[in-house]
């Protein structure tokens, strides 16, 4: 029987091959698993941004809605003395009105932000909660804007 042919150092070269193609099967499965974990964790790390980015929009829209009421307050209050009582009040008026709009469309935006992301981390700030704390801005609106009617000046 003929011998298998060995290399200079004993092994057969049949050997060799399986133990290289073993070994290359192994690493591409470990490659693969390590390539899905991290498509799975870029995937979960862009729901948590979606996520965060609907609550930087709510608050970009609750900001720009105080800074409209402090607005409307400071305009009749400011520009009272100046310019024709009606004329500060419609200012005046305008900007608070502006205001609830701002406080509801922060709501409407953050509760139906569009597709929902996929297994987010990140919690979605609860809707009632939502429903609750900007009803009482517009309430605030509301009292704010029957007092510059009503208010002296």
């Amino acid at each position: 029987m003929a011998e298998a042919a060995h290399t200079d150092d004993g092994v057969r070269p049949a050997d060799s091959v399986r133990r290289s193609a073993s070994s290359l099967a192994r690493t591409a499965a470990q490659t693969a698993d390590r390539v899905g974990d991290s498509a799975d964790r870029r995937t979960q790390l862009a729901a948590d941004r979606t996520v965060l980015a609907a609550e930087r929009t709510y608050a970009a829209w609750v900001r720009t809605g105080l800074a409209a009421l402090a607005s409307g307050v400071g305009a009749k209050a400011l520009l009272g003395g100046v310019i024709a009582r009606g004329l500060a009040l419609a200012t005046g008026s305008v900007l608070v009105v502006f205001s609830m709009i701002c406080f509801a469309a922060a709501v409407w935006r953050e509760a139906d932000p569009g597709a929902p992301p996929p297994r987010p981390d990140t919690r979605r700030l609860p809707r009632p909660l939502l429903l609750l704390l900007n009803g009482f801005l517009i309430v605030v609106d509301a009292a704010v804007l029957v007092g510059l009617w009503t208010g002296p000046g």
